[in-house]
Protein backbone atom coordinates (compact mmCIF):
# COMPACT_ATOMS: atom_id res chain seq x y z
CA UNK A 1 0.00 0.00 0.00
CA UNK A 2 1.02 3.61 -0.37
CA UNK A 3 1.02 5.42 2.97
CA UNK A 4 0.12 9.08 2.60
CA UNK A 5 0.92 9.58 6.28
CA UNK A 6 4.51 8.39 5.82
CA UNK A 7 4.84 9.25 2.12
CA UNK A 8 6.18 5.73 1.47
CA UNK A 9 5.17 2.43 -0.02
CA UNK A 10 4.63 -0.23 2.66
CA UNK A 11 4.34 -4.00 2.34
CA UNK A 12 3.91 -6.85 4.81
CA UNK A 13 6.74 -9.39 4.76
CA UNK A 14 5.85 -12.78 3.36
CA UNK A 15 7.62 -16.11 3.22
CA UNK A 16 6.87 -17.23 6.74
CA UNK A 17 7.13 -13.91 8.57
CA UNK A 18 3.48 -14.23 9.63
CA UNK A 19 3.07 -10.51 9.21
CA UNK A 20 5.78 -9.71 11.74
CA UNK A 21 7.77 -7.58 9.29
CA UNK A 22 6.71 -4.45 7.42
CA UNK A 23 8.97 -3.00 4.76
CA UNK A 24 8.74 0.69 3.86
CA UNK A 25 10.27 2.40 0.85
CA UNK A 26 10.71 6.07 0.20
CA UNK A 27 11.85 5.78 -3.39
CA UNK A 28 13.97 8.91 -3.01
CA UNK A 29 15.83 7.65 0.11
CA UNK A 30 15.55 3.84 0.19
CA UNK A 31 15.94 3.03 -3.46
CA UNK A 32 17.63 -0.34 -2.90
CA UNK A 33 17.20 -1.02 0.81
CA UNK A 34 13.83 -0.76 2.53
CA UNK A 35 13.26 0.44 6.06
CA UNK A 36 12.12 -2.69 7.96
CA UNK A 37 9.92 -2.63 11.04
CA UNK A 38 9.42 -5.68 13.26
CA UNK A 39 5.92 -5.80 14.73
CA UNK A 40 5.21 -6.85 18.30
CA UNK A 41 1.73 -8.38 18.47
CA UNK A 42 -0.16 -7.55 21.65
CA UNK A 43 -3.55 -8.12 23.28
CA UNK A 44 -4.14 -11.34 21.32
CA UNK A 45 -7.51 -12.97 21.99
CA UNK A 46 -7.68 -16.16 24.03
CA UNK A 47 -8.38 -18.91 21.51
CA UNK A 48 -10.17 -22.14 22.29
CA UNK A 49 -8.42 -25.29 21.08
CA UNK A 50 -11.00 -25.74 18.31
CA UNK A 51 -10.60 -22.14 17.10
CA UNK A 52 -6.79 -22.42 17.19
CA UNK A 53 -6.93 -25.62 15.10
CA UNK A 54 -9.32 -23.96 12.67
CA UNK A 55 -7.02 -20.95 12.19
CA UNK A 56 -3.96 -23.23 11.73
CA UNK A 57 -5.84 -25.05 8.95
CA UNK A 58 -6.51 -21.82 7.04
CA UNK A 59 -4.62 -19.92 4.38
CA UNK A 60 -3.63 -16.60 5.94
CA UNK A 61 -2.96 -13.31 4.23
CA UNK A 62 -2.00 -10.00 5.79
CA UNK A 63 -3.22 -6.64 4.52
CA UNK A 64 -2.16 -3.13 5.53
CA UNK A 65 -4.75 -0.36 5.43
CA UNK A 66 -4.47 3.27 6.46
CA UNK A 67 -7.25 5.64 7.46
CA UNK A 68 -6.67 9.02 5.87
CA UNK A 69 -9.22 10.62 8.21
CA UNK A 70 -7.71 9.36 11.49
CA UNK A 71 -4.10 8.68 10.46
CA UNK A 72 -4.31 5.15 11.91
CA UNK A 73 -2.71 2.12 10.29
CA UNK A 74 -4.25 -1.33 10.61
CA UNK A 75 -3.15 -4.82 9.66
CA UNK A 76 -5.87 -7.30 8.84
CA UNK A 77 -5.07 -11.01 9.11
CA UNK A 78 -7.50 -12.80 6.84
CA UNK A 79 -8.08 -16.52 7.49
CA UNK A 80 -9.65 -18.48 4.62
CA UNK A 81 -10.20 -22.17 4.02
CA UNK A 82 -11.44 -24.29 1.16
CA UNK A 83 -15.02 -25.48 1.51
CA UNK A 84 -17.34 -27.27 -0.87
CA UNK A 85 -20.57 -25.93 -2.26
CA UNK A 86 -23.71 -27.93 -2.94
CA UNK A 87 -22.52 -28.85 -6.44
CA UNK A 88 -19.13 -30.07 -5.21
CA UNK A 89 -17.23 -27.03 -6.45
CA UNK A 90 -14.51 -25.93 -4.06
CA UNK A 91 -14.24 -22.30 -3.05
CA UNK A 92 -12.38 -20.28 -0.43
CA UNK A 93 -14.43 -19.05 2.50
CA UNK A 94 -13.50 -16.59 5.25
CA UNK A 95 -13.30 -18.27 8.65
CA UNK A 96 -11.98 -15.33 10.71
CA UNK A 97 -10.41 -11.89 10.65
CA UNK A 98 -8.05 -10.30 13.13
CA UNK A 99 -7.45 -6.55 13.05
CA UNK A 100 -4.38 -4.98 14.64
CA UNK A 101 -3.77 -1.27 15.12
CA UNK A 102 -0.13 -0.48 14.36
CA UNK A 103 1.73 2.40 15.98
CA UNK A 104 5.07 4.04 15.09
CA UNK A 105 6.99 1.88 17.59
CA UNK A 106 5.87 -1.33 15.90
CA UNK A 107 3.21 -2.35 18.40
CA UNK A 108 0.43 -4.26 16.65
CA UNK A 109 -2.45 -4.26 19.13
CA UNK A 110 -5.39 -6.58 18.45
CA UNK A 111 -8.68 -4.73 18.41
CA UNK A 112 -12.34 -5.43 17.80
CA UNK A 113 -13.11 -1.70 17.70
CA UNK A 114 -12.00 0.50 14.80
CA UNK A 115 -14.50 3.19 15.72
CA UNK A 116 -16.53 4.85 12.96
CA UNK A 117 -14.34 3.31 10.28
CA UNK A 118 -14.90 0.39 7.96
CA UNK A 119 -12.33 -1.61 6.03
CA UNK A 120 -12.85 -2.83 2.48
CA UNK A 121 -10.78 -6.00 2.08
CA UNK A 122 -9.82 -7.41 -1.32
CA UNK A 123 -6.95 -9.50 -2.62
CA UNK A 124 -5.72 -6.56 -4.71
CA UNK A 125 -6.01 -3.30 -2.79
CA UNK A 126 -7.62 -2.91 0.60
CA UNK A 127 -8.52 0.40 2.18
CA UNK A 128 -10.06 2.04 5.24
CA UNK A 129 -12.68 4.81 5.13
CA UNK A 130 -15.31 6.38 7.38
CA UNK A 131 -18.39 4.13 7.35
CA UNK A 132 -20.61 7.06 6.39
CA UNK A 133 -18.77 7.31 3.05
CA UNK A 134 -19.80 3.80 1.94
CA UNK A 135 -23.43 3.18 1.12
CA UNK A 136 -25.10 0.59 3.37
CA UNK A 137 -22.02 0.18 5.61
CA UNK A 138 -22.05 0.50 9.37
CA UNK A 139 -19.06 1.40 11.56
CA UNK A 140 -16.64 -1.22 12.88
CA UNK A 141 -17.18 -3.59 9.97
CA UNK A 142 -14.97 -5.21 7.34
CA UNK A 143 -16.48 -5.74 3.91
CA UNK A 144 -14.87 -8.65 2.10
CA UNK A 145 -14.96 -8.54 -1.68
CA UNK A 146 -13.30 -11.61 -3.13
CA UNK A 147 -13.75 -13.93 -6.09
CA UNK A 148 -15.54 -16.54 -3.97
CA UNK A 149 -17.46 -14.33 -1.55
CA UNK A 150 -18.83 -10.94 -0.73
CA UNK A 151 -19.67 -10.56 2.94
CA UNK A 152 -19.52 -8.18 5.88
CA UNK A 153 -17.85 -9.04 9.20
CA UNK A 154 -18.86 -7.19 12.37
CA UNK A 155 -15.57 -7.02 14.31
CA UNK A 156 -17.23 -6.69 17.72
CA UNK A 157 -19.33 -9.82 17.14
CA UNK A 158 -16.41 -12.22 16.49
CA UNK A 159 -16.10 -14.94 19.13
CA UNK A 160 -12.83 -16.71 19.84
CA UNK A 161 -13.88 -19.38 22.35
Amino acid sequence: MYSEKEDMFRIVGSGGSGGHLVGSWDLRKHKYTPKVQRLQFQNLPELSKAKRELLYSCNTSEHLVESRTTGETFMVKWYKRTSKTIHGIERMETKALMVFKIDEEGNAVYTQDIGDLCIILTMTESFCVPACSVRHMRPNRVKIMDVDEITIVDLAAQKWN
